[in-house]
């Protein structure tokens, strides 16, 4: 089996001899995300953006004119005309599916802006997909390619905090209210993909828990609290809000050896690591029983702020999109890590669907099946078993129900 190529190294060989070192993308979407893609593209030294594509054709072509790069008003008429390896999707979340089944099924590697798709489902199809024709199917997860997220993720590797005792993330500011998701699918997939990128084992929490309020009768959640479970007893809290009259960007890594802090709205000292900290006495037996020895005592050391370099995250995204598609290699953002931000934003909703009761997560390996069904339970706040279970569907979702 080891002597079989991957369909993706085939691709890979094509894509390169056809254009040397460059590659070839077309950006659909000239909307709010799309501009800042085709720049980035475009500006690349990997990348040659061949076309942009959005129903408005005029605003497509002043997005591409910088590059020499034509509009078209849709994905299938931009692939009948010119040779591209890549498709960069920034469309509204409900139509990423649709668009990312055409560009793979035509052979082309596929970059989506945030979400990957709308539901759990979508997102689970789109996966299998590029793993059936061998091609990269990447999430455009900036912060994660951020100097300040790249350092946090070294930071925790390398075990300068300890063991991991707690993360509390704010996400708050005045709007914007989207017309069609809430304040969680708004603003909670940054936290959730900085988590699952920079934690050792990503984000595999069984169940979450969330709070959603409404005060302004918008018709969804505006003010969000969402909770869950990491290893070894710690805890990641989430918080986001569209009606703060204050900005805050902030996300607080306890650990046993240290603090990280990180305030991505102080450009002088974005992260700073505190030697502070909780010290508990060794447990020991005595007849039986664990016991601790002493008192608890608290550990005032240094703060230090490390050194970040300053580049543009997209840059480094569009870069590692295409480092992944020569290497044949899964990108630090991949489709799966994408499922799994999905997989806990679908489990908030049903949590706060059921007045905060732990909603179970949708597994990850549920991803290579072909049922269109699974089922999904729902425990109290006390942990106990289920005071419902219900199977939910493809079609029930596409209902809203």
């Amino acid at each position: 089996m080891g002597d079989v190529p991957h369909p993706l190294a085939r691709l890979r060989g094509l894509a390169e001899g056809r254009h040397g070192s460059t590659l070839r993308v077309v950006v659909v979407g000239a909307g709010y995300w799309g501009p800042n893609l085709a720049r980035n593209f475009g500006r690349s030294p990997d990348w040659e953006l061949a076309a942009v594509c959005d129903l408005d054709v005029a605003k497509a072509a002043v997005l591409g004119a910088p590059y020499g790069a034509p509009a078209f008003p849709s994905l299938d008429e931009a692939l009948d005309t010119v040779e591209v390896d890549a498709v960069a999707i920034a469309t509204p979340a409900r139509t990423h599916h649709g668009v990312a089944l055409t560009a793979l099924a035509a052979g082309k590697h596929v970059l989506i802006e945030k979400p990957l798709a709308d539901t759990w489902d979508k997102g689970a199809d789109l996966v299998r997909e590029a793993d059936a024709h061998g091609l990269v199917l990447m999430a455009d997860h900036t912060y994660c390619y951020t100097p300040a997220v790249q350092k946090i993720r070294e930071i925790i590797l390398d075990g300068d905090l300890g063991d991991l005792l707690y993360i509390d993330s704010v996400r708050i500011n005045l709007g914007l209210i989207q017309p069609d998701v809430n304040v969680f699918w708004d603003l909670a997939p940054h936290d959730l993909s900085i988590l699952d990128y920079v934690l050792p084992e990503g984000l595999a929490p069984e169940a979450v828990s969330a709070h959603g309020a409404d005060p302004l009768g918008t018709g969804r959640d505006c003010v969000g609290h969402l909770t869950f479970d990491l290893p070894d007893g710690a805890m990641a809290h989430i918080h986001v809000n569209w009606l703060s009259p204050t900005k805050i960007r902030q996300m607080v890594i306890g650990g046993t050896r240290r603090t990280l802090v990180w305030d991505d709205l102080n450009p002088q000292q974005r992260l700073s690591v505190y030697d502070r900290g909780v010290q508990l006495p060794r447990k020991s037996p005595r007849g039986g029983l664990e016991r601790r020895d002493a008192a608890v005592s608290y550990r005032l050391g240094d703060t230090w702020s490390p050194a970040l370099p300053e580049r543009e995250a997209l840059g480094a995204m569009v870069a590692e999109f295409a480092g992944a598609i020569r290497s044949g290699r899964s990108p630090a953002t991949s489709g799966e890590s994408a499922l799994r931000v999905l997989g806990l934003l679908e489990a908030s909703s049903r949590s706060i669907a059921h007045q905060g009761a732990q909603a179970s997560v949708a597994a990850l390996d549920g991803a290579s099946g072909t049922g269109g069904s699974r089922e999904a339970s729902v425990v109290d706040l006390a942990g106990h078993t289920s005071r419902s279970t219900f199977v939910e569907s493809a079609a029930a979702q596409e209902s809203g129900s």
